[in-house]
């Protein structure tokens, strides 16, 4: 049985372990590994879908450019991301490593 614990990257890895859990039409799910990582500076995401993400484990800091203030994220805290909302990764723990769980998800178009 697959568990989001096993295999993880050393602590010290120098770059994010994406791992594709699953996959369907609209719906990716994924597992994100962060040891200290962040967004280069002055970049944002901008995706073309939504995003849930769940915080597993360890803490990270994520700002919106509609926002103020970062956002201080915990194991356990979740939020919606909607599409195109910009976005960024201020700060992940390296220990512990940061564990994300994401859904990146596209909704039909409504017709009506």
């Amino acid at each position: 049985m697959p568990n989001l614990f096993a295999n993880l990257p050393a602590a010290d890895a120098s770059a994010e372990e994406f791992s594709r859990l699953l996959v369907q039409r609209n719906l990716v799910v994924e597992r994100i590994v962060s040891s200290g990582q962040s967004s280069p500076p002055g970049f944002w995401y901008d995706q073309p879908n939504a995003e849930w993400i769940l915080l597993i484990q360890g803490e990270a800091s994520l700002r919106f450019a509609d926002e103020p203030e970062s956002r201080q994220l915990v194991a356990g805290d979740y939020l919606d991301i909607a599409a195109h909302r910009r976005h960024r990764v201020e700060a992940t723990s390296a220990r512990p490593q940061t564990i994300w769980l994401t859904i990146h998800y596209r909704l039909p178009e409504l017709s009506g």
